[in-house]
């Protein structure tokens, strides 16, 4: 039966509504929740660094930090929510091929996010602040390391997403072949101008070290290839 304006109205305003509720029950956990959010993100840093020390520069720096942290943790906890609510509404108008392509991205997409995210947490984070901290401990001048509370986590924040983001590259790829706009054959052509162009990615996106630039570049290699895998052969 099928369903007049106003009820498909009524029923995204009924959605986004939950969505909006859970927001704001997971920012309240979130705020809650900061200091420890706070304490996990410096982690990598105190483990390569046990007697270094960070700055606040302003009185108000902790508030707007754990009000920062909080609708962070609010974002990624509610975007599982948002992400069923978006695909309960769209499916039902989609064709069961459609249904195919699309279900398994909404799964799959925020894996690799945390994929990426974990990567940069366990592996490069631990690899570039001991590099960094080596290097500014070679100053030939007298020196005191001291990076502020907001710098660090902007670098911090922003690596993550920038290596979540980065992970979507086989979803990306994968999706392109399944809907024919690119074959499995002019991919592998292009494979050379792949890896130039990943490194050339790595490098806007990641601070200009080419430690960093290195370790992104490297798994999006590996993902590169793995997509390939998954991509139909072409007939």
């Amino acid at each position: 039966m099928k369903r007049t304006m106003i009820q498909h109205f009524a029923e995204l305003r009924s959605r986004v509504l939950w969505v909006l509720l859970f927001f704001a029950l997971f920012f309240g956990v979130g705020f809650i929740a900061a200091p420890h959010v706070q304490e996990v993100l410096f982690r990598p840093l105190t483990n390569v660094w046990p007697d270094g020390a960070v700055l606040y520069t302003k009185l108000t720096d902790g508030l707007f930090i754990e009000f920062s942290l909080a609708t962070l943790f609010a974002i990624f906890a509610t975007l599982p929510v948002a992400l069923w609510h978006l695909w309960s509404f769209v499916a039902p108008g989609l064709r069961v091929s459609e249904q195919r392509l699309i279900k398994p991205v909404l799964f799959l997409s925020p894996a690799l996010f945390l994929l990426g995210a974990a990567f940069a947490y366990f592996f490069l984070f631990p690899l570039a602040f001991k590099f960094f901290i080596s290097l500014n401990s070679a100053a030939s001048m007298p020196s005191m390391l001291m990076p502020t509370v907001s710098d660090y986590l902007v670098f911090v924040i922003n690596m993550l997403k920038v290596f979540g983001i980065a992970f979507q590259l086989p979803l990306v790829l994968v999706m392109l072949n399944r809907i024919g706009l690119v074959s499995r054959t002019a991919i592998v052509k292009l494979r050379r101008y792949a890896v130039v162009g990943i490194f050339v990615i790595a490098a806007v996106l990641t601070p200009p070290d080419i430690l960093s630039q290195i370790l992104l570049a490297l798994p999006l290699l590996a993902l590169f290839e793995i997509s390939i895998l998954f991509m139909k052969k072409d007939k």
